[in-house]
């Protein structure tokens, strides 16, 4: 028997822990604003007044970075392997983070969250596909599921952190830029992708981004694999998020706290993402395990809008059933790197997760400014009809996407491929 091989290719090997640390590090940090928003902008110069605009322009910023870190990210990734992103990406936002325990003003804080933006986009991707790659493919869509599952607790330990500290929200962001620091000392060990070592020496073109617009059929891959995951970010962006509101608006609550109800989503989300790993394997399918997941939510999406969500104790319980049904993230970027040939891999489950966290703004303009500002409708109808309309393209986009479960990946991207 062969010690090392065995290793190297168990789902429990020093890659899958560190990448799954790595995004552990990476949702504490991203989910952080999120639980700390109301008490560090008011502390930076905002009023009860322009609450609202200032940490919406800060979460903008955020989402910016997101989206043009993913891009810079995975073009490395392919282009100088998946180990510099790791190294890289963790550096900058993990200096970006500390830095934010002393900023100031809201200018600054903007500033802060966007670099830890650039820095935050290319975490998940790079590790995906190092795990994706690393794996023989009977076991990689159960490593990428512990890297994501585990990883996503990272949102419970910035929500106990905050707790911990007595809401010191200086403090929460200085303890996640020195939890990133550490994650270096462990990365030394980590071993480049045999698959990308092979590719190097090669002259084959890596890490073209705008590969994926110049021919039809992989254009069509790359858009459909970021429209499958589009739910995720309407659960947790808007009804895990304005839990609060939703929660006055159909009970009348006044005590809902959406920090606590983010934390209750992200626990279960975790679970799911382990969970659905096995999900797949049992069906030899990825694309069953994600239906399935897709029918919980659409459950619980009937379920959070219907008259048995009528006390703060059903709310709480309710995001977490949201967040469960939609705890399949880990899948749906597997399934993006599982898309794309080796000089394209890591631009692809790089980009691919922070299209979608960068589609948020746009499902907040469908639901805040279309429905609710424009046509005046109910906070919950305009939640209604937003998720249905994204259900519906999910769905739609869920059926012309490939199955990937028995894909072989070493394999490169043509320059031309048959439309």
């Amino acid at each position: 028997m062969n010690t090392s091989s065995d290793k190297s290719t168990s789902v429990f090997n020093i890659a899958v822990i560190v990448a799954a640390l790595g995004y552990f590090v990476d949702i504490y940090d991203l989910l952080l604003f999120t639980i700390v928003k109301k008490a560090s902008v008011l502390a930076v110069g905002a009023t009860d007044a322009t609450l609202l605009a200032d940490s919406t322009k800060i979460i903008n910023w955020q989402m910016l970075g997101l989206l043009i870190g993913g891009i810079v990210w995975g073009v490395l990734g392919d282009k100088k392997g998946r180990l510099s992103v790791l190294f890289g990406s963790i550096i900058l936002y993990s200096a970006a983070n500390f830095v934010t325990g002393f900023i100031q003003t809201v200018d600054q804080y903007a500033w802060c969250r966007f670099v830890a933006g650039l820095g935050l986009a290319g975490e998940l991707g790079a590790g995906i596909t190092l795990v994706s790659e690393l794996l023989p493919k009977n076991k990689r869509g159960i490593g990428t599921s512990l890297v994501a599952g585990i990883g996503l607790f990272g949102a419970v330990a910035a929500y106990f952190t905050y707790q911990w500290t007595n809401e010191d929200w200086r403090l929460c962001y200085k303890i996640g830029g020195g939890l990133g620091i550490l994650l270096l000392f462990l990365r030394i060990s980590v071993a480049e992708s045999g698959m990308f070592k092979q590719l190097k020496k090669t002259n084959i073109q890596r890490g073209n981004f705008l590969m994926f617009f110049t021919n039809a059929r992989r254009f069509k891959k790359y858009f459909l694999a970021i429209l499958i995951g589009l739910p995720t970010w309407y659960v947790i962006g808007i009804l895990v998020n304005q839990s609060d509101r939703f929660g006055k608006a159909m009970f009348g609550s006044t005590t809902i706290d959406s920090g606590r109800s983010i934390m209750f989503a992200y626990t279960a989300i975790a679970i799911g993402d382990i969970l659905i790993g096995f999900v797949s394997q049992y069906f030899k399918s990825r694309k069953k395990a994600l239906l399935l997941f897709y029918l919980l939510t659409t459950a619980s999406l009937i379920i959070f809008f219907s008259g048995v969500n009528n006390s703060d104790t059903r709310m709480y319980i309710i995001c977490a059933l949201l967040g469960f049904s939609t705890g399949f993230w880990a899948i749906f970027v597997t399934m993006g790197a599982e898309q794309f040939g080796t000089n394209l891999r890591a631009t692809a489950a790089t980009t691919i997760p922070n299209m979608v966290r960068g589609a948020l703004p746009l499902i907040n303009l469908l639901f805040l400014n279309l429905f609710q500002q424009n046509w005046q409708w109910s906070l919950i109808n305009s939640g209604i009809v937003t998720g249905t309309i994204v259900l519906a393209v999910t769905f739609i986009a869920f059926y012309f996407t490939e199955e990937t479960f028995h894909k072989d990946l070493n394999y490169t991207e043509g320059e031309e491929m048959l439309p």
